[in-house]
């Protein structure tokens, strides 16, 4: 997994083309490691990656969680929204929730957003 998750507002096109890039460049023997997700609105993206959100981000990649209470009780927030928005973060795979605990496996977001799409 790369150290950056690198997220865009965009097309399914220019998704498809990030993904033949990628491509080409293994083909050609480089390696490739990136991570990237897209979302189609940058309204979709802003509500996922609300402040409180990024401040859960932030401390589960600094100190990963045994538990949503834990992280709950430590962020000093309802374990409602917590568990909410570790759900959230989680289908994007910004979060990994795993038997052992909840952690973000990266050390640095990078956004484009891109106005054609």
């Amino acid at each position: 997994m790369s150290e950056k998750v690198n997220l865009h507002v965009g097309s399914v096109d220019e998704m498809g083309k990030r993904f033949v890039g990628a491509w080409h460049r293994l083909e050609s023997g480089k390696k490739v490691r990136e991570t990237h997700l897209t979302f189609f609105s940058l309204e979709t993206m802003l509500s996922t990656l609300s402040p409180k959100r990024l401040a859960l981000l932030r401390q589960v990649h600094r100190h990963p969680a045994k538990s949503v209470a834990d992280l709950a009780k430590t962020l000093g927030r309802d374990y409602k929204r917590v568990h909410d928005d570790v759900s959230a973060l989680a289908r994007t795979g910004m979060i990994v929730r795993e038997k052992e605990g909840i952690h973000a496996p990266y050390a640095s977001v990078q956004a484009t957003v891109s106005f054609d799409a």
